[in-house]
């Protein structure tokens, strides 16, 4: 039962500090003029005597009235029945209550006790009544209440409630704890800070042996999940050895904690170094948090690397920095916080921080949260050709606050994260494809049959080439114009690069250049062309050897108007050879890329 309460101590604590671990000066920061009013009332009461304003005050001084033997003084902070109010019946009730404390009481830290005239006002409880603490006896757990008894209006004063008096006289306790029997009598008598010297002896003994046996478990752990096959992996073994220093740590505040109860230690002793372990729990977590954050960004690091995105290590370096920032800013607010300073104006001066941080630095904030969103998204990488709001031109570096952008004529531009990140980005270095577009126009002369061969001719070409996407390859007359016949071509170039797109490209207006010479035909003239004695026309000849083709697809019913059968189209299917066989450079693949 004992170690069950500890341990749910310690959890708390941990769950508490792990968020500045203190409710209500979170509370105090965000409380509104009300409660400014308030404590303009609180400061118009007197001080008490015996310091029970509050809920730690009362704690506090009990504890030291017990310290200093002055138990009658010790009495005035629990509230007693007129029964008991005798000056024996006072100081039995009070040297049970000690003895209940030392045996088996689990105080709250002394600075998460509410040092407010109002107690604390976030829990459930009565707005006049705050727990501090539990005692275990006869197998029951007995909470232990402070009460604000004083009417409205009156300035408050917290006792040890009626209920928990109570419950703690009707104990009588009078077996010795382990730290009175193996205590010699020299070190029992003389007092150090109001209890036994032995107790701040045994204090030092307990720690180093919970430390080592917290060292020895930790260890066993280490070794079992060593041989154990899934964590042999190196980053596993990173994350598990981060846990080694804060479980111990944590480990052994527990085991401490176990041990002062089992043995007796002095409540006086415990409530004195409460704070020590509070603050030990603090450093477990902020060293935990400092180690998983080089842990994580070292392993971010790395796969950055394997994937050569060079650009987001600077960032990922820039995080890391912020973080462990924020942890020693944070942890030393907690640590504070756990030792009794008031950190509501440390969290105040924050957000006043905060506030004039964003607005100050807005610009540098914006690039910043641009260059993240470059590094995650990746909308384009270093070495992509792209073209960003009117600006082309090839990336060169992605930093902190811009990138910065090679353009065609070889001019550098920065542009801004943030303004980067907002445009919209057009990045040429991920096409699988490069469009083929063009639209061709074919002088009036044109006959119908010259343009029916035109049509099926070219959309052969698309077909044949090995390095044109038969999915679409259109070739459609798109009908008249002033200076002619209008036909507009869609295809795809297969290619990796757009400097072998533009070879392609290149390639198939020569080809498209043979078929229209072939046909007769010629290309349309702007029709402000004025047609002279000296040009000769379509050719008369070539003419007449189109229109016999043509006439020959319509014998044979085998006119490819307005679509290629499929059977066809396989047969052509990659039938041309690229690069032409009288280029220098020779075909190595004459399959089409995938």
């Amino acid at each position: 039962m004992k170690s069950r309460l500890t341990l749910k101590k310690l959890c708390f604590t941990i769950l508490l500090l792990a968020s500045l671990g203190l409710p209500h000066y979170a509370q105090a920061q965000l409380l509104s003029t009300g409660t400014e009013s308030k404590e303009a009332a609180e400061a118009q009461f007197a001080p008490d005597s015996l310091e029970r304003r509050s809920p730690r005050g009362t704690v506090n001084g009990f504890i030291q009235a017990v310290a200093d033997q002055n138990y009658i003084r010790a009495s005035q902070y629990l509230t007693l029945k007129r029964l008991w109010r005798t000056t024996k019946q006072r100081k039995r009730i009070v040297v049970n209550f000690q003895k209940l404390l030392d045996r088996s009481g689990d105080m709250v830290p002394t600075n998460l006790i509410s040092n407010k005239y109002a107690g604390r006002t976030d829990d459930d409880l009565d707005p006049n009544q705050d727990m501090v603490g539990t005692v275990t006896a006869d197998g029951q757990d007995i909470i232990l209440y402070v009460e604000n008894a004083a009417g409205d209006g009156n300035p408050p004063l917290w006792r040890f409630s009626a209920e928990t008096v109570n419950a703690i006289a009707a104990i009588t306790i009078e077996d010795t704890s382990l730290l009175d029997i193996i205590l010699p009598d020299a070190l029992k008598i003389r007092k150090l800070w109001g209890a036994p010297l032995g107790h701040w002896v045994a204090v030092v003994v307990i720690v180093l042996v919970s430390y080592l046996i917290a060292w020895l478990l930790v260890a066993l752990i280490g070794l079992i999940t060593r041989i154990y096959k899934k964590v042999r992996d190196p980053e596993k073994w990173e994350i598990i050895k981060a846990l080694g220093l804060p479980l111990r740590l944590c480990i052994a505040v527990w085991i401490f904690s176990a041990i002062s109860q089992q043995v007796g230690l002095s409540i006086i002793v415990r409530q004195r170094i409460s704070n020590v372990t509070v603050t030990i729990v603090i450093v477990a977590f902020l060293i935990l948090l400092w180690r998983l954050s080089d842990i994580v960004s070292e392993y971010t690091k790395n796969r950055m690397t394997l994937r050569k995105r060079i650009s987001a290590i600077s960032v990922i370096l820039f995080l890391r920095r912020m973080a462990k920032a924020a942890i020693v800013v944070i942890g030393v607010i907690a640590i504070l916080g756990a030792v009794g300073f008031d950190v509501t104006t440390w969290l105040a001066a924050l957000g006043i921080g905060g506030i004039a941080l964003a607005l100050g630095a807005q610009k540098t904030m914006e690039n910043f949260v641009g260059s993240v969103t470059l590094i995650a998204d990746q909308p384009i990488r270093i070495g992509d050709f792209c073209k960003v709001g009117e600006i082309t031109g090839t990336v060169e570096s992605i930093g902190m606050r811009s990138t910065r952008l090679r353009t065609p004529s070889r001019t550098v531009v920065t542009i801004p994260n943030g303004l980067f990140s907002s445009n919209n980005i057009e990045n040429y270095a991920h096409r699988d494809r490069f469009l083929f577009n063009p639209v061709l126009e074919f002088r009036m002369e044109t006959t119908p049959d010259q343009l029916r061969y035109l049509l099926v001719e070219i959309r052969s070409l698309f077909y044949a080439h090995p390095k044109v996407n038969p999915d679409p390859a259109k070739v459609r007359f798109g009908g008249l114009t002033a200076n002619g016949y209008r036909v507009e071509v869609t295809a795809y170039i297969n290619a990796h690069n757009i400097d072998t797109a533009e070879e392609i490209e290149e390639d198939l207006y020569l080809r498209i250049l043979d078929i229209v010479a072939a046909s007769g035909t010629d290309f349309a003239y702007p029709s402000q062309t004025l047609y002279m004695a000296r040009d000769k026309g379509t050719d008369a000849e070539k003419t007449a050897a189109t229109e016999a083709i043509v006439k020959e697809w319509r014998n044979k019913k085998e006119l490819r108007l307005p679509a290629f059968e499929p059977d066809h189209i396989k047969d052509i299917t990659d039938t041309l050879v690229y690069p032409p066989e009288e280029s220098v450079i020779k075909p190595e693949n004459p399959n089409p890329l995938p």
